[in-house]
């Protein structure tokens, strides 16, 4: 694009009347039109606004109360309490910039080339770095702020603890907001490189072959040692040092996370100058890196934009790939996969299994929507072959009944993490395009029956699936295991029926970004609801399990338990599925 191009000349400076830079000019938009959408929520529903901001309230009190608690149990250790809290903090802050990275990825590469409003800016009189800038600001945002809801509890109740003065927090709240800048910056030039390069085949080896290596090097590196049968004192602090020696990689001086991490430490010890130190290097690169991104990465962004737009399928120098495309074109007029798959199923009607052969195939088309999916299934994968070595060392039986629910907790975290980003932008997603499906021999409430019972078969799969092999790792008997299956199925039917009815009344028919979707109004509400649901749930069932040994509550209170947590599950799935029918039956698009 030339330098006497207008729209090259609009991007670098003012907009067509010359008055303001065309990327303030696109950010105060947005800015206004959220404004706007908090208003109207507000309007519409004060009660409803009300409640979500008593629950995001009520979860930085608990949040802040368990990490207070947390690292006060944690400084109690004689002789190494500091040292321990301290390499729990490099931990958190060096894990967390590493799902920092990965988010950036995910949304980078969603907001850049799965994005209608940038196919949209890029038509408008605007250069290329310029939409790239607002793309940019817009992932990161996007990426990071359930980092900053994170981390706020534990930094104000490390500070707390500690008896720092006031001006950490604001020092640790700029810290935090350069922290955000590396991984969104790394995360911008590897969604660009992957939409480049993603059908060359060397490069795809070389992804496959690294990711496995690196998923390998974790296993091996975090795989715990056999402890000798000795007095508990010498086991607790023979465990301790092992953990500590496996943990220094958090502590490498060239890891962001170090930076953040030393300059916390450091302030809060009164050590000034040490923390000023860090964090001028956490300035320094986080200038460097992000002014690089934000100058460099337009244009290559524009030749990634117009290869992805171009290129039929990143697989298309397989040979394999390009026969079984040629085939396919051949039997045009044949069922495919999953008609026939699904043709098996006699007993649904066949306009219901239209709609899910359609579902599924949509699903399998964004490539971000399985990828994310992978990588999620990745991280439970480690989860369960490290939960097999972690058991050897539980002998008591109340760390066994206590990991078996926790082990619950996780799975059904993991069920709301699937339910939210999945299963509620799913009515969403229809778009414009809903009135296309209001044609269809099917009505609205029917359409979204039928997504509800995919939604639950699908996540039986995976939640029974979790379920089986992580009880399988914890040696439980056959009725525990059987407990342990019935209460997740039950708490599958009701986070699934949470999250369509909700993504029901509060739809973003406008967006075709899911990441954007749930980061709405109706997303947060979900997983504030998944959240609160299943911390509830968890206690009426350790609670009234027959198998508790510490607790010793009559049978009275126990059957109280169970009453309270199917009554709360049959709420938490009917509820809000009957208040969709209702909109549905006066619902205009």
């Amino acid at each position: 694009m030339s330098a006497n191009n207008p729209s090259h000349q609009l991007g670098n400076g003012a907009d067509a009347g010359g008055r303001q830079p065309a990327l303030w000019l696109i950010v105060r938009v947005n800015i206004i039109q959220a404004l706007r959408r908090l208003l109207a929520l507000r309007e519409q529903s004060r009660l409803l606004t009300g409640l979500i901001m008593g629950f995001i309230a009520g979860y930085l009190a608990l949040a802040f109360y368990l990490f207070y608690k947390g690292i006060a149990f944690a400084g109690k250790f004689p002789g190494f309490g500091t040292l321990l809290v301290e390499r729990l903090l490099f931990l958190l802050f060096a894990f967390l910039f590493v799902m920092l990275l990965f988010s950036n990825i995910v949304m980078n590469y969603t907001n850049l080339f799965r994005n209608r409003e940038t196919q949209f800016l890029l038509t408008m009189p605007v250069t290329f770095e310029t939409v790239f800038r607002w793309k940019f600001i817009e992932s990161v945002i996007l990426a990071s702020w359930a980092f900053l809801f994170l981390i706020a509890p534990l930094l104000a109740a490390f500070g707390i603890k500690r008896g720092v003065p006031w001006h950490f927090y604001p020092m640790t709240t700029l810290l935090v907001i350069l922290c955000i800048i590396l991984p969104g910056a790394f995360g911008a030039w590897i969604a660009v490189g992957l939409a480049r390069h993603l059908e060359r085949r060397a490069f795809q080896l070389a992804a496959v072959g690294s990711a496995l290596v690196l998923l390998a090097s974790a296993i091996f590196w975090l795989k715990p040692e056999p402890l000798p049968d000795e007095n508990a004192e010498f086991r607790v602090l023979q465990v301790l040092d092992k953990l500590l020696n496996r943990t220094r990689f958090a502590e490498m001086p060239f890891l962001p996370s170090y930076w953040l991490s030393s300059s916390v430490l450091n302030w809060a010890e009164g050590a000034l100058s040490s923390a000023i130190f860090f964090a001028l290097v956490l300035l320094s690169h986080s200038m460097f890196f992000g002014f690089l991104t934000v100058t460099q990465l337009g244009r290559r962004f524009y030749e990634a934009f117009s290869a992805v737009q171009s290129r039929e399928s990143a697989f298309g120098r397989w040979q394999w790939f390009q026969a079984w495309r040629r085939r396919q074109k051949r039997m045009a007029w044949e069922t495919g996969l999953l008609e026939k798959i699904f043709g098996v199923f006699r007993f649904i009607p066949l306009d219901a299994r239209a709609l899910v052969v359609k579902d599924l195939r949509m699903f399998w088309r964004d490539t971000t929507q399985w990828g994310q999916s992978i990588m999620l299934f990745g991280l439970l994968g480690v989860y369960i072959i490290n939960l097999r070595h972690f058991t050897n060392q539980l002998s008591n039986p109340f760390w066994v009944h206590l990991v078996s629910f926790l082990n619950l907790a996780a799975c059904a975290l993991n069920l709301a993490t699937l339910t939210t980003r999945f299963v509620f932008p799913q009515f969403s997603l229809e778009g414009r395009r809903l009135w296309i499906l209001g044609l269809c021999p099917l009505s609205l409430e029917q359409i979204v029956k039928i997504k509800y019972g995919l939604a639950c078969g699908t996540s039986l799969l995976a939640t029974l699936g979790l379920m089986l092999l992580s009880c399988q790792m914890l040696s439980m008997p056959l009725d525990r295991l059987l407990f342990f299956c019935a209460a997740v199925t039950i708490m599958t039917f009701s986070l699934n029926g949470l999250a369509v009815g909700i993504g029901v009344l509060y739809p973003n028919l406008r967006e075709d970004n899911p990441g954007k979707i749930v980061s709405g109004f109706g997303g947060t509400l979900c997983l504030v609801l998944s959240f609160v649901y299943i911390l509830l749930s968890v206690l009426f069932l350790a609670a009234g399990s027959p198998w508790s040994s510490k607790l010793f509550l009559p049978a009275g209170v126990r059957a109280a338990c169970w009453v309270a947590f199917f009554g709360m599950s049959v709420a938490v799935g009917w509820f809000p599925m009957r208040l969709a029918f209702r909109r549905l039956a006066s619902f205009e698009f």
